[in-house]
């Protein structure tokens, strides 16, 4: 099993959550790709990809993403297991918060991918985000906020792994 983690990082830190991510799962088996500096159409060569973005202002996509944003319309990503997670600040921006992984979520369903990895919304304080699900319980993927509790990334990160890793096994063994 060979997984594609994809992510856009302006700062740094969605890439060492990234990082964080493959640890989780072996440098063996999570192959990592840096958006400014991979294509895109890469990611049709796995069948399990997981995309790291951040939203910026005021629901904004990372620069890296967004240069890439029409690509993404053009993946066949069916069949695909898709996990998300995104980097936001709930605080500086509660209108917005985790707006592009809510984004990126409609775009991959749009090109049939498979989505896992929903993530509860308790423990954050926001005021809306494009990023819930439709019962507004969870997030669609993963939320790390680094601005506001960088503190709680890790656990967040270890928990959401194991997540990942049963709802994979799930899937492969069904």
């Amino acid at each position: 099993m060979k997984i594609g983690l994809f992510y856009g990082s302006t700062t740094c830190y969605t890439e060492i959550a990234a990082e964080k991510i493959q640890e989780q799962f072996g440098n063996n088996i999570v192959e990592l790709f840096n958006l400014k500096d991979a294509p895109l159409t890469k990611c049709e060569e796995f069948d399990i990809l997981i995309y790291g973005i951040s939203t910026w202002d005021y629901g904004e996509l990372q620069e890296d993403w967004e240069s890439h944003w029409e690509e993404v319309d053009a993946l066949d990503l069916n069949g695909k297991i898709v996990a998300l997670y995104g980097m936001g600040d709930q605080i500086g921006y509660t209108d917005w918060f985790q707006d592009a992984l809510g984004m990126l979520h409609d775009k991959v369903i749009n090109q049939g991918g498979f989505v896992i990895g929903l993530w509860p919304n308790q423990g954050y304080e926001f005021s809306a985000s494009k990023a819930l699900t439709h019962d507004k319980k969870q997030f669609v993927g993963l939320a790390l906020d680094e601005d506001n509790q960088y503190n709680e990334s890790d656990e967040r990160i270890n928990i959401w792994c194991k997540q990942l890793k049963t709802e994979i096994n799930d899937i492969l063994t069904s």
